[in-house]
């Protein structure tokens, strides 16, 4: 039998910043589905050392960050509170692009069981994609919540879920992912 957990991905206050408004709505939709569920949900945020000592000059994404940009100093590196953790929820940080990054994501996958990602985050060019890309690879079901996930580019955005993401995995609505779940007695 499968086991599902929901991964809530960079839902950071600096992330945020760059996608639409009604975006956070959604995302907390996606969160609640999960926890009414009793889906196990696991929150990943980026956080680097200060300094960036973790982020190599070469690497084109981490390498150009200010100093203290994404650090346990940040305040915008805090998850924003309406998808903040609650109760025994986990949270992962990772130092690159993908949740698998920097950290031990795959160990606590498997001393749970679980062998499907839902994916939410912010960006689906970034997290999102490089995230579902791993998992496909590392073979687990992979089910990627259009609307529960964005980008700065809705072209992109929209290109990803369409051209990419759909043919290593689901692609589905919130609702249509929340429907499919059992109900939690």
């Amino acid at each position: 039998m499968s086991r599902t957990a929901l991964l809530c991905m960079d839902l950071q206050l600096n992330h945020l910043s760059h996608v639409a408004d009604d975006y956070l709505p959604r995302a907390v939709g996606a969160l609640e589905a999960a926890r009414a569920a009793r889906v196990p949900v696991i929150h990943v945020a980026l956080q680097l050392r200060p300094g960036r000592v973790d982020a190599h000059p070469r690497n084109k994404v981490f390498g150009a960050l200010p100093p203290q940009l994404f650090t346990a100093d940040d305040p915008g590196a805090a998850i924003h509170p309406d998808v903040a953790p609650l109760g025994d929820e986990i949270v992962i940080h990772k130092n690159r692009v993908s949740a698998f990054a920097g950290n031990n994501l795959r160990q606590i996958l498997g001393a749970q069981d679980i062998d499907h990602l839902v994916l939410a985050g912010i960006a689906t060019g970034g997290i999102v994609l490089s995230t579902a890309l791993q998992a496909a690879d590392l073979d687990y079901r992979v089910t990627v919540l259009s609307d529960a996930c964005a980008d700065p580019d809705p072209e992109l955005h929209t290109t990803l879920l369409t051209k990419i993401l759909n043919r290593r995995g689901d692609v589905a609505t919130t609702a249509e992912w929340r429907d499919s779940l059992p109900v939690a007695a």
